[in-house]
């Protein structure tokens, strides 16, 4: 399926972190503080018009890592 997303908005795929201290012993979700979560943008859309009509571009491109 191939979607396109209107306007100003972005389709993200979440990336898993895996959480491990240097000596490489792996944590659980339940340990530590929560963070942000990080994703991938799989796609974007034209951008936003403004009053005039002309499109604002996107800031991001395809392959950015984004926090949300």
């Amino acid at each position: 399926m191939n979607l396109k997303p209107l306007s100003n908005k972005l389709f993200i795929e979440p990336v898993e972190e895996v959480l491990a201290t240097k000596s490489g012993i792996v944590l659980p979700d339940t340990a530590g503080k929560e963070k942000p979560m990080q994703g991938r943008v799989i796609a974007t859309g034209p951008g936003k018009r403004n009053e005039k009509g002309e499109i604002i571009p996107m800031t991001v491109k395809i392959g950015d890592l984004v926090l949300f």
